[in-house]
């Protein structure tokens, strides 16, 4: 556990300024991504909750941040009041778009090259398996 508890952190520090730089942090610029690749560039809040494993309280203070600046806006479901979604705006889109290229040449030089393609491939599968069997919830979220 020690082994994977150090490479996150390791990881997250390489990662960290790619988000800090444009304002963001890493919990909104995970939020952001979700939205942007979502129908309608769109999540109910509970949906947005469990993607990004927070709670409710967690994901009404996150949307909070957002929205204050201009990044999501708070929508209500005209045929159900009930659900609320959070929205991407075009500006929340424009800061995704400026952070991304950063972001991704990070991942890819961190943690992509890092490893040969078949134990890349044998990776990723091991942590799907453990994400299902710890997150079941999430199994939809790829």
């Amino acid at each position: 556990m020690g082994l994977l508890f150090e490479t996150h952190e390791g990881l997250i520090a390489k990662l960290e300024p790619t988000w800090r730089d444009h304002g963001l942090s890493g919990l909104e610029m995970n939020a952001l991504q979700r939205l942007s690749r979502s129908p309608g560039r769109r999540l109910r809040m509970v949906d947005l909750a469990t993607q990004t494993g927070l709670s409710t309280s967690g994901v009404t203070r996150l949307v909070d941040r957002l929205q204050r600046n201009g990044l999501v806006v708070r929508e209500t479901d005209p045929a159900d009041r009930r659900n609320t979604y959070a929205t991407l705006t075009q500006e929340g889109d424009a800061r995704l778009g400026q952070a991304l290229p950063e972001y991704r040449a990070a991942v890819q030089h961190w943690f992509i090259e890092q490893l040969p393609p078949d134990q890349l491939d044998s990776l990723l599968a091991a942590l799907r398996i453990l994400r299902d069997a710890l997150r079941p919830e999430a199994t939809a979220i790829t």
